[in-house]
């Protein structure tokens, strides 16, 4: 049960995250064009690539939601519940959901809102620097975390 818990809890963080990474990432760049070549950008490529992109996040954002859940069934069935490298790395974990739910998200959505004219007046623009950067927290949050669970401080298993 362990080794299917644990197969479970990678390959969906491998399935997830990934794609949120990837997608995160790329979003700005597009966001950017979009809110640069707003006129020039007849066909709508730069607003439709960004669009989808938004929706990656967002579907493997809800789909991500059992990463945590098979890691703590992992975690429990181990006995390491209690273990530092553990505990730090639910931490990173919840910091890195928050980023996204939160910041990252919400910012895409109101670029997309802004530069597609649906946005409330006086919505401010963000920078597309800005969402990269939170985007660049996220995924080193979530590189620390994989860190963790391959090092494992004070694991006995040599690994």
């Amino acid at each position: 049960m362990n080794k299917f818990l644990l197969s479970v809890h990678v390959v969906l963080a491998i399935l997830a995250v990934g794609p949120i990474a990837v997608a995160a990432s790329m979003f700005p760049r597009y966001a950017k064009q979009l809110a640069a070549d707003a006129d020039a950008d007849a066909e709508g490529q730069a607003a439709g690539v960004a669009g989808v992109l938004h929706k990656i996040c967002r579907g493997y954002a809800l789909f991500g939601i059992g990463v945590p859940v098979f890691g703590f069934a992992t975690a429990a069935r181990l006995g390491v519940l209690g273990d530092v490298w553990l505990i730090v790395s639910i931490a990173l974990t919840a910091v890195a959901a928050a980023v996204l739910a939160m910041a990252i998200l919400p910012n895409q959505q109101r670029m997309l809102a802004v530069a597609g004219g649906t946005a409330e007046p006086g919505t401010p623009a963000v920078p597309a620097s800005r969402l990269a950067m939170l985007t660049g927290v996220f995924n080193l949050l979530w590189t620390v975390v994989v860190i963790l669970m391959i090092v494992r401080p004070g694991s006995t298993t040599g690994a």
